[in-house]
């Protein structure tokens, strides 16, 4: 198991970023939570197998969907934390 903290900047808000993210987890089996933040970015915190998350983040990079465009992804890998599932938070 392996979690991921990342930082995802371009045109992410306002395209379905966060509900094509929340897709592809649930796809993968990953739980975690993604969010808008008030600066733009979107914040993804992901966790599950490594292959799982490996897929995830390269799906991510490569934008979600047809009209986000990801211009650069920060990865910070964290501790292992107790999710239930993937979801979306809202809010800044």
């Amino acid at each position: 198991m392996i979690n991921y903290h990342l930082l995802v900047a371009g045109r992410v808000q306002g395209v379905g970023f966060r509900w094509a993210t929340l897709e592809i987890a649930n796809e993968l089996g990953l739980v975690g939570w993604v969010k808008n933040r008030a600066d733009g970015h979107v914040e993804i915190v992901v966790q599950g197998q490594h292959a799982a998350v490996r897929t995830f983040l390269k799906r991510i990079q490569a934008g979600p969907n047809r009209w986000a465009q990801v211009d650069r992804v920060q990865v910070k890998q964290e501790n292992l934390a107790d999710f239930a599932d993937f979801s979306i938070r809202e809010g800044f």
